[in-house]
Protein backbone atom coordinates (compact mmCIF):
# COMPACT_ATOMS: atom_id res chain seq x y z
CA UNK A 1 0.00 0.00 0.00
CA UNK A 2 2.58 2.21 0.61
CA UNK A 3 3.99 1.75 -2.70
CA UNK A 4 1.16 2.64 -4.27
CA UNK A 5 0.58 5.94 -2.55
CA UNK A 6 4.46 6.92 -3.39
CA UNK A 7 3.63 6.45 -6.54
CA UNK A 8 0.28 8.20 -6.90
CA UNK A 9 2.54 11.14 -4.75
CA UNK A 10 4.89 10.79 -7.45
CA UNK A 11 2.02 11.27 -10.39
CA UNK A 12 1.08 14.69 -8.78
CA UNK A 13 4.44 15.83 -8.10
CA UNK A 14 5.57 14.93 -11.71
CA UNK A 15 3.04 15.65 -13.65
CA UNK A 16 0.22 17.26 -11.75
CA UNK A 17 -2.89 14.50 -11.85
CA UNK A 18 -4.25 14.46 -8.54
CA UNK A 19 -5.76 11.76 -7.68
CA UNK A 20 -5.91 11.56 -4.06
CA UNK A 21 -8.08 8.09 -3.74
CA UNK A 22 -4.47 6.25 -4.23
CA UNK A 23 -2.34 8.15 -1.43
CA UNK A 24 -5.13 9.21 0.84
CA UNK A 25 -6.69 7.38 3.44
CA UNK A 26 -10.11 9.84 4.15
CA UNK A 27 -10.64 10.18 0.20
CA UNK A 28 -10.19 6.61 -0.45
CA UNK A 29 -12.63 5.62 2.47
CA UNK A 30 -15.42 8.32 0.95
CA UNK A 31 -14.66 7.26 -2.45
CA UNK A 32 -14.82 3.23 -1.46
CA UNK A 33 -18.20 3.86 0.57
CA UNK A 34 -19.59 5.51 -2.48
CA UNK A 35 -19.10 2.94 -4.64
CA UNK A 36 -20.39 0.33 -1.95
CA UNK A 37 -23.73 2.50 -1.61
CA UNK A 38 -23.92 2.91 -5.65
CA UNK A 39 -23.45 -1.36 -5.57
CA UNK A 40 -26.36 -1.63 -2.68
CA UNK A 41 -28.76 0.89 -4.25
CA UNK A 42 -28.31 -0.62 -8.28
CA UNK A 43 -29.07 -4.40 -6.53
CA UNK A 44 -31.88 -3.18 -4.31
CA UNK A 45 -33.47 -1.04 -7.01
CA UNK A 46 -32.96 -3.84 -9.62
CA UNK A 47 -34.49 -6.81 -7.35
CA UNK A 48 -37.48 -4.81 -6.67
CA UNK A 49 -38.32 -3.24 -10.01
CA UNK A 50 -38.39 -7.12 -11.54
CA UNK A 51 -40.78 -7.64 -8.52
CA UNK A 52 -43.00 -5.09 -9.07
CA UNK A 53 -42.76 -5.38 -12.93
CA UNK A 54 -44.23 -9.20 -12.55
CA UNK A 55 -46.90 -7.94 -9.82
CA UNK A 56 -47.74 -5.26 -12.14
CA UNK A 57 -48.05 -7.90 -14.97
CA UNK A 58 -49.91 -10.47 -12.72
CA UNK A 59 -52.46 -7.31 -12.10
CA UNK A 60 -53.04 -6.37 -15.33
CA UNK A 61 -54.70 -9.66 -15.77
CA UNK A 62 -57.02 -9.31 -13.07
CA UNK A 63 -60.69 -9.76 -12.71
CA UNK A 64 -61.14 -6.91 -10.89
CA UNK A 65 -61.41 -3.56 -13.03
CA UNK A 66 -60.01 -1.60 -9.95
CA UNK A 67 -56.95 -3.23 -9.97
CA UNK A 68 -56.42 -3.04 -13.64
CA UNK A 69 -57.40 0.59 -13.39
CA UNK A 70 -54.33 1.52 -10.70
CA UNK A 71 -51.99 -1.06 -12.41
CA UNK A 72 -52.52 1.37 -15.88
CA UNK A 73 -52.25 4.87 -13.73
CA UNK A 74 -49.43 3.50 -11.83
CA UNK A 75 -47.61 3.20 -15.32
CA UNK A 76 -49.01 6.61 -16.69
CA UNK A 77 -47.58 8.43 -14.04
CA UNK A 78 -44.42 7.07 -13.52
CA UNK A 79 -43.24 6.42 -17.44
CA UNK A 80 -44.43 10.17 -18.09
CA UNK A 81 -42.60 12.20 -15.45
CA UNK A 82 -38.71 12.50 -15.16
CA UNK A 83 -37.23 10.37 -12.42
CA UNK A 84 -35.67 13.29 -11.04
CA UNK A 85 -39.09 14.95 -10.90
CA UNK A 86 -40.28 11.79 -9.26
CA UNK A 87 -37.37 11.84 -6.08
CA UNK A 88 -38.01 15.34 -5.43
CA UNK A 89 -42.01 14.75 -5.37
CA UNK A 90 -41.28 11.27 -2.55
CA UNK A 91 -38.72 12.67 -0.78
CA UNK A 92 -39.78 16.19 -0.30
CA UNK A 93 -43.68 16.49 -0.88
CA UNK A 94 -44.66 12.40 0.42
CA UNK A 95 -41.27 12.48 3.02
CA UNK A 96 -42.54 16.06 4.17
CA UNK A 97 -46.12 15.03 5.80
CA UNK A 98 -45.39 11.83 7.15
CA UNK A 99 -45.07 11.96 10.65
CA UNK A 100 -41.82 12.40 12.37
CA UNK A 101 -40.26 9.56 14.52
CA UNK A 102 -37.72 10.65 17.41
CA UNK A 103 -37.51 14.19 15.41
CA UNK A 104 -36.54 12.70 12.76
CA UNK A 105 -37.72 11.58 9.34
CA UNK A 106 -39.39 7.83 9.26
CA UNK A 107 -37.61 7.19 6.21
CA UNK A 108 -34.18 7.93 5.36
CA UNK A 109 -32.68 9.50 1.71
CA UNK A 110 -31.42 6.09 0.75
CA UNK A 111 -34.65 4.24 1.10
CA UNK A 112 -36.64 7.13 -0.75
CA UNK A 113 -34.38 6.78 -3.83
CA UNK A 114 -34.95 3.00 -3.63
CA UNK A 115 -38.47 2.85 -3.64
CA UNK A 116 -38.90 6.29 -6.38
CA UNK A 117 -36.24 4.28 -8.84
CA UNK A 118 -37.90 1.09 -7.99
CA UNK A 119 -41.42 2.50 -8.95
CA UNK A 120 -39.89 3.74 -12.43
CA UNK A 121 -38.26 1.10 -13.41
CA UNK A 122 -40.90 -1.11 -12.87
CA UNK A 123 -43.28 0.72 -14.56
CA UNK A 124 -41.38 -0.19 -17.74
CA UNK A 125 -40.82 -3.41 -16.43
CA UNK A 126 -44.52 -4.05 -16.22
CA UNK A 127 -45.09 -3.41 -19.97
CA UNK A 128 -41.81 -5.34 -21.23
CA UNK A 129 -43.27 -8.35 -19.06
CA UNK A 130 -46.67 -7.90 -20.67
CA UNK A 131 -45.00 -7.58 -24.11
CA UNK A 132 -43.53 -11.16 -23.46
CA UNK A 133 -46.66 -12.32 -22.75
CA UNK A 134 -48.32 -11.51 -25.33
CA UNK A 135 -45.77 -13.01 -27.43
CA UNK A 136 -46.24 -16.52 -26.29
CA UNK A 137 -48.64 -18.65 -28.11
CA UNK A 138 -52.57 -18.30 -26.56
CA UNK A 139 -52.69 -22.10 -27.14
CA UNK A 140 -50.07 -22.51 -24.30
CA UNK A 141 -52.42 -20.99 -21.82
CA UNK A 142 -55.31 -22.70 -23.25
CA UNK A 143 -53.45 -26.31 -23.26
CA UNK A 144 -52.58 -25.56 -19.39
CA UNK A 145 -55.67 -24.59 -18.64
CA UNK A 146 -57.53 -27.60 -20.07
CA UNK A 147 -54.99 -29.50 -18.05
CA UNK A 148 -56.95 -28.16 -15.19
CA UNK A 149 -54.06 -25.72 -14.11
CA UNK A 150 -54.89 -22.63 -11.91
CA UNK A 151 -54.13 -18.97 -13.22
CA UNK A 152 -51.49 -18.70 -10.97
CA UNK A 153 -49.63 -22.15 -11.21
CA UNK A 154 -49.96 -21.31 -15.42
CA UNK A 155 -48.52 -18.01 -14.69
CA UNK A 156 -45.53 -19.11 -12.90
CA UNK A 157 -44.69 -22.38 -14.31
CA UNK A 158 -45.83 -21.83 -17.71
CA UNK A 159 -45.72 -18.26 -18.83
CA UNK A 160 -43.04 -16.84 -17.07
CA UNK A 161 -40.34 -19.03 -18.01
CA UNK A 162 -41.18 -18.16 -21.52
CA UNK A 163 -41.95 -14.78 -21.16
CA UNK A 164 -38.13 -14.15 -19.81
CA UNK A 165 -36.48 -15.90 -22.32
CA UNK A 166 -38.51 -13.23 -24.95
CA UNK A 167 -37.95 -10.21 -22.99
CA UNK A 168 -34.75 -10.26 -21.44
CA UNK A 169 -33.02 -8.47 -23.90
CA UNK A 170 -35.48 -5.58 -23.32
CA UNK A 171 -35.01 -6.24 -19.63
CA UNK A 172 -31.47 -6.03 -19.43
CA UNK A 173 -31.61 -2.58 -21.16
CA UNK A 174 -34.15 -0.90 -19.00
CA UNK A 175 -31.42 -2.44 -15.44
CA UNK A 176 -28.51 -1.11 -17.18
CA UNK A 177 -30.23 2.11 -17.50
CA UNK A 178 -31.49 1.66 -14.14
CA UNK A 179 -28.26 1.46 -13.02
CA UNK A 180 -27.01 4.31 -14.67
CA UNK A 181 -30.47 6.26 -13.31
CA UNK A 182 -29.21 5.71 -9.86
CA UNK A 183 -27.14 8.63 -10.08
CA UNK A 184 -30.10 11.14 -9.40
CA UNK A 185 -29.88 9.81 -6.21
CA UNK A 186 -26.91 12.61 -5.42
CA UNK A 187 -29.82 15.08 -5.49
CA UNK A 188 -31.16 14.41 -2.16
CA UNK A 189 -27.81 13.66 -0.67
CA UNK A 190 -27.43 10.04 -0.59
CA UNK A 191 -23.51 9.46 -0.44
CA UNK A 192 -23.74 7.39 -3.63
CA UNK A 193 -20.38 7.75 -6.26
CA UNK A 194 -21.44 11.03 -7.70
CA UNK A 195 -22.04 12.44 -4.10
CA UNK A 196 -18.64 11.41 -2.54
CA UNK A 197 -17.12 12.47 -6.04
CA UNK A 198 -18.33 16.09 -6.13
CA UNK A 199 -16.81 16.29 -2.20
CA UNK A 200 -13.80 14.91 -3.14
CA UNK A 201 -12.82 17.22 -6.05
CA UNK A 202 -14.76 20.28 -4.31
CA UNK A 203 -11.80 19.53 -0.81
CA UNK A 204 -9.19 18.93 -3.30
CA UNK A 205 -10.08 21.11 -6.85
CA UNK A 206 -9.07 17.75 -8.69
CA UNK A 207 -12.68 17.65 -10.86
CA UNK A 208 -10.73 16.61 -14.07
CA UNK A 209 -9.09 13.11 -12.04
CA UNK A 210 -12.26 12.36 -10.26
CA UNK A 211 -14.49 13.06 -13.50
CA UNK A 212 -12.13 10.00 -15.24
CA UNK A 213 -12.22 8.22 -12.29
CA UNK A 214 -15.98 8.24 -11.94
CA UNK A 215 -16.46 7.75 -15.66
CA UNK A 216 -14.16 4.68 -15.93
CA UNK A 217 -15.79 2.97 -12.51
CA UNK A 218 -19.66 3.30 -14.15
CA UNK A 219 -18.47 2.16 -17.16
CA UNK A 220 -17.00 -1.12 -14.87
CA UNK A 221 -20.13 -1.34 -12.85
CA UNK A 222 -22.00 -1.00 -16.00
CA UNK A 223 -19.92 -3.94 -17.55
CA UNK A 224 -20.46 -7.17 -14.95
CA UNK A 225 -23.57 -5.68 -15.50
CA UNK A 226 -24.14 -6.71 -18.45
CA UNK A 227 -21.92 -9.70 -18.81
CA UNK A 228 -23.90 -10.86 -16.06
CA UNK A 229 -26.80 -10.71 -18.22
CA UNK A 230 -25.90 -11.83 -21.46
CA UNK A 231 -24.58 -15.25 -19.79
CA UNK A 232 -27.74 -15.46 -18.16
CA UNK A 233 -29.45 -14.73 -21.57
CA UNK A 234 -27.10 -17.29 -22.89
CA UNK A 235 -28.30 -19.79 -20.48
CA UNK A 236 -31.98 -19.43 -21.17
CA UNK A 237 -31.98 -19.56 -24.80
CA UNK A 238 -34.53 -21.37 -26.15
CA UNK A 239 -34.92 -21.94 -30.35
CA UNK A 240 -38.14 -19.78 -31.23
CA UNK A 241 -38.63 -17.85 -27.89
CA UNK A 242 -36.90 -14.59 -27.88
CA UNK A 243 -33.81 -15.18 -30.73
Amino acid sequence: MDTVAAFFKWLKAAHGINLTIGYDAFDRARFLGGLLATVELSALCILFSVAIGLAGVWLQGARNKWLRGAVYWYIQFFRNTPPLVQLYFFYFAVGGVLPRIDGGPPIGNFAWAVITLSFFAGAFNVEIFRSGIEAVPRTMGEAAEALGLTRAKIFFLILLPLVFRICLPALNNNLVNLVKTTTLAYAIAVPELLYVAAQIWSDENNVREMMNVLLVTYVAIVGVLVHAMSRWERAMRLPGFGQ
